[in-house]
């Protein structure tokens, strides 16, 4: 049974930096293809980062703020975001899904969730 669990998030100060963690037991992460999303109260989710091999995608909105990496040895993926924004405030999610066919922005593109962590940006 795959589990994901996220943790880093938090309560910081616009322009601040967080940094999320998603680490994952019975997938190894290598292998598939791992996204960040996010949703606000509201709001439909939406899509922040993706990473599938050596290749690393962004939300347009996010582009340049936040990078998203791989450790292999600890089998996690992180979300480092700057330059954060009152708008970046959500719950966000990480997500792991097959590599084949993938298409990083849909999320019937992951086949298992985390439960999520509160970020909160305040102006």
């Amino acid at each position: 049974q795959v589990q994901l669990v996220e943790s880093g998030g938090g309560l910081v100060q616009a322009g601040g930096s967080l940094r999320l963690s998603c680490t994952a037991s019975g997938r190894t992460f290598s292998t598939y293809a791992v996204g960040w999303f996010r949703q606000a109260p509201g709001k439909e989710r939406e899509f922040v980062a993706a990473i599938s091999r050596s290749s690393t995608y962004y939300a347009e909105s996010v582009k340049g703020r936040f990078a998203i990496s791989r450790d292999n040895v600890k089998n996690t993926v992180y979300l480092q975001m700057s330059s954060l924004k009152p708008e970046d405030t959500a719950v966000y999610y990480c997500a792991t899904g097959p590599i084949y066919g993938f298409v990083y922005y849909r999320t019937t593109s992951y086949d298992y969730w985390g439960q999520g962590t509160q970020v909160t940006v305040s102006s």
